[in-house]
């Protein structure tokens, strides 16, 4: 598969505006570089990543499974997660896709957090995306 090449911009087979968007979501979301290594390698539900002891170390904030499981459909809807698949079809599970990996090889350590100006936008976006 090709990689996202060095500079910060999409790699070929990603569409720039999405690479945009969910390059902001990352740094808008509270959840921590260690979110995503850990829905890389071990499919999550938000009920278990709510139980897990080291949540706080995952994520800027607290959150319930509702607020979790909203912000993952964001993610899964700019391409930056996907639904875990068994032998039943979907479950509750997430992982991290391929363009989400290259997301996070743009920052050598923890994702920035976007400035107030910028979480504005991105909340903007969500709730109307046709702005």
């Amino acid at each position: 598969m090709k990689r996202r090449p060095p500079n910060g911009t999409p790699a070929p087979h990603q569409d720039g505006r999405s690479w945009v968007r969910a390059s902001q979501a990352l740094r808008c979301l509270p959840f921590r570089r260690a979110f995503y290594e850990l829905v890389a390698s071990t499919p999550l539900s938000s009920s278990a990543f709510c139980r897990l002891p080291e949540a706080g170390r995952l994520c800027r904030r607290p959150m319930g499974v509702a607020r979790v499981e909203q912000h993952w459909l964001w993610l899964i809807r700019l391409g930056v997660l996907r639904r875990e698949v068994d032998g039943q079809g979907l479950t509750e599970r997430v992982r991290l896709t391929p363009m989400g990996r290259d997301l996070l090889d743009q920052w050598p350590g923890e994702i920035p957090e976007a400035p107030l100006l910028e979480r504005l936008h991105h909340q903007l976006r969500r709730s109307r995306p046709r702005l």
